[in-house]
């Protein structure tokens, strides 16, 4: 009886414990692959190859699909590898390949306006943030309550809330497939 007691103090006062500054191994883990993700990101908008961005962002991709794991989402984790990494990069590949762009560097990537570019970076993502933290400061995820990402709960959501966003995609993915045939095909007929 005593023993019991003793333990189950001992558990209160480890779940106690753990706060802020004693991260579980999922939440050092969230953080690590959080870390490498953004850095994936930001090599793909910085560097000058245009087949080297594409590969970046099959990196940053990837590494949101394990963030969705890490929150036991493993449903919207396949989708965003079956569809971003698996379509969308196939895609952008495709139509690099079409395009005939170069593999190299390439100078009409650069417009000279990196200052410009990097002013707007910084206070969207500053309204990114500001916006993000105003939404869910008061919100708490239970992890040890209901899951909230399961199959059942993100397909109700998805087919229910959000049909029309996804079709507005995959038109959109069309129509930038079907530019860069026309464009590949202008071009061959030029050189005719």
């Amino acid at each position: 009886m005593i023993l019991a007691a003793h333990t189950t103090q001992a558990a209160q006062l480890a779940q106690q414990a753990h706060g802020f500054l004693s991260p579980t191994g999922v939440e050092i883990a969230f953080l690590l692959v959080g870390l490498v993700t953004l850095g994936a990101a930001v090599v793909t908008v910085t560097t000058r190859q245009l087949v080297h961005a594409a590969l970046w962002l099959v990196v940053a991709l990837g590494g949101l699909a394990v963030e969705y794991l890490l929150l036991t989402a493993e449903f919207i984790a396949w989708v965003q590898v079956l569809i971003y990494v698996g379509s969308v990069v196939v895609l952008l590949l495709f139509g690099l390949m079409l395009t005939k762009a170069p593999i190299g560097r390439s100078p009409d990537a650069d417009s000279g306006n990196r200052p410009v570019a990097l002013a707007v970076a910084l206070a969207a993502g500053a309204a990114l943030v500001w916006v993000v933290v105003d939404a869910f400061r008061t919100t708490w995820i239970d992890l040890d309550g209901a899951v909230q990402g399961s199959t059942k709960t993100s397909g109700e959501t998805l087919f229910r809330h959000w049909v029309l966003p996804f079709e507005a995609l995959s038109v959109l993915l069309l129509a930038a497939l079907v530019g860069a045939i026309v464009l590949s095909r202008k071009k061959k007929e030029g050189e005719r």
